[in-house]
């Protein structure tokens, strides 16, 4: 199936390592142009090395999203290189916390607020600062990865910046739609990245087993038994930023392995 992502361009956050680097992989690889936005220079600057052995474009531009005036730059930088942004995936946010959750009585607001700014107001800047370029072309997409604990509780600041994006996304998705942008999100769940042996550890130290145990024990709670990757959410990434995804739009899609027990609709 041919994605119609031949020279399109694409920013990706968060690209530097992880779902976003597998995001940004996966694009370059279906055509598409890729700038990869990230904090640290010399990960982002690796990871882009790493993208363009499929021999299209790829630029590095090392941002902080919670600052408005690096995300425009960011945006200007694209623009004026790949003549315009077409897809944009905003994946740029603090991992999951593997540590134990504070009861009420321990939680500070800036463990919410620091969240907030970063995986809801990051996302925002940059789809504010690419709608207009999307808009003027007629056609763009906008992916926001979230994450499973939206649909979970036991994690106050995870579930609620998760369903902040959420909200956010179907938002957008209504006032960019008569533009030709669609705006989906993705919820991963416990996804295998560079991560996962800390992951793994961090588990195993708070349930007293050993590492395979805790490995074994995540991925008894998905459906097809095994951790997804973090290629196989760029796969379902890409699909929603190619020209074959035009039907979806507003809407979540998992891509966690089946959560055992739970119906969505």
């Amino acid at each position: 199936m041919d994605l119609g992502l031949g020279g399109r361009r694409a920013i990706v956050t968060g690209g530097s390592r992880g779902i976003g680097l597998a995001v940004a992989d996966g694009l370059a690889a279906e055509g598409a142009h890729v700038a990869l936005v990230a904090r640290d220079r010399d990960a982002l600057e690796a990871a882009a090395a790493r993208v363009r052995r499929h021999g299209t474009t790829v630029l590095a531009c090392p941002a902080d999203t919670r600052e408005d005036d690096a995300v425009r730059a960011v945006v200007d930088r694209v623009v004026a290189v790949l003549g315009g942004v077409d897809v944009l995936v905003n994946a740029a946010a603090r991992p999951a916390s593997s540590a134990p959750v504070p009861p009420l009585a321990d939680l500070r607001d800036d463990a919410l607020r620091e969240e907030v700014e970063t995986k809801v107001l990051g996302y925002l800047r940059f789809a504010r600062a690419v709608a207009p370029h999307m808009a003027a072309a007629g056609w763009g997409r906008i992916v926001n990865v979230s994450g499973l604990n939206a649909r979970l509780s036991g994690s106050l600041v995870g579930s609620v910046r998760n369903v902040a994006v959420a909200a956010m996304t179907k938002n957008l998705a209504d006032e960019l739609g008569p533009a030709g942008i669609t705006v989906t999100v993705v919820h991963p769940g416990t996804t295998v990245t560079e991560r996962t042996p800390q992951v793994v550890a961090a588990r195993a130290e708070r349930d007293g087993t050993t590492p395979a145990e805790a490995e074994r024990a995540l991925a008894a709670g998905t459906s097809i038994g095994r951790l997804v990757t973090a290629a196989e959410v760029a796969d379902v990434v890409v699909f929603l930023a190619s020209a074959r995804s035009a039907g979806i739009t507003g809407d979540a899609v998992a891509v966690g392995g089946g959560t055992r027990g739970a119906i969505h609709y």
